[in-house]
């Protein structure tokens, strides 16, 4: 009956660390898009601008 309950421990523990280290994943994921995405965004603002830039000239 002990070997079950460790068994069963074991189990319950391999199973916890491997719903966290999904979850850890994700949210480096989606950690790693966000950033991706601003930095996107902030280098059209910079081209947008430079283009305006360069249309205002006379």
């Amino acid at each position: 009956m002990i070997g079950l309950s460790v068994a069963v421990g074991r189990f319950v523990e391999a199973l916890f660390w491997a719903i966290l280290r999904v979850a850890g994943v994700v949210t480096v994921a989606v950690v790693a898009a966000a950033v991706a995405a601003l930095l996107v965004w902030i280098v059209l603002r910079k081209l947008w601008a430079r283009q305006k830039r360069l249309k205002d000239r006379p």
